[in-house]
């Protein structure tokens, strides 16, 4: 299997998508939710909402379920769900379907998940901050500054989620097999480039 941990606006999940079609294998990303739904069904209308609102829907994770156990009523037993039991149940999902077949794995904290696993390529895709808000504000029709101001907090957030769900520094290169600046390559040049060190 492949992972792909990315920067914001460096096309990370246009690159994973593009390898995924290549090798004929599947793209894990929305899938997960659906796993993971099925998994704890209390969760299911409320993470489509997320993922619909926010396709970075890890950044609600703690909002959620404090909401939840805040409102939920229990009759007996009261489960004490936590967003590191839904990280949990994410990554079990994760690693039932790559032992089924194999992936193309974006984002999610696949490099930790498959840290240990030997036919796992684990990649960081990055590039500077200004070509990733060029890139965005061209993407999203933005101005540069509100383009380079979702960089920003979306870095952080991917940051913090990395090191409070794995314990790992999110920048760390012993975390990946390559790490690749786009910015040399390009969306196609990067996936021809990666194909190759694959084959």
């Amino acid at each position: 299997m492949i992972t792909i941990s990315r920067q914001f606006g460096t096309g990370g999940h246009e690159i994973g998508a593009e390898i995924a079609r290549r090798l004929g294998v599947k793209l894990l990303d929305k899938q997960i939710l659906n796993e993971v739904a099925k998994r704890i069904p209390v969760v299911e209308d409320a993470m489509e909402k997320i993922e619909a609102r926010n396709p970075l829907w890890r950044d609600d994770f703690t909002n959620f379920y404090r909401n939840y156990m805040a409102k939920a009523e229990y009759d007996g037993a009261e489960q004490d769900q936590t967003s590191h039991e839904l990280f949990d149940a994410q990554c079990a999902a994760i690693k039932q379907i790559a032992q089924k077949e194999s992936c193309v794995i974006v984002g999610r904290c696949g490099f930790y998940i498959f840290k240990d696993h030997p036919n796992a390529l684990k990649i960081f895709v990055h590039s500077s901050e200004d070509c990733r808000k060029r890139r965005i504000a061209e993407k999203y029709g933005l101005d540069l500054r509100d383009a380079a101001a979702m960089v920003v907090d979306n870095d952080y957030s991917r940051e913090l989620y990395t090191k409070t769900y794995t314990g790992c520094e999110w920048f760390d290169a012993r975390n990946y097999d390559i790490s690749l600046d786009v910015r040399k390559f390009g969306i196609n040049g990067a996936v021809d480039f990666l194909m190759k060190c694959i084959e």
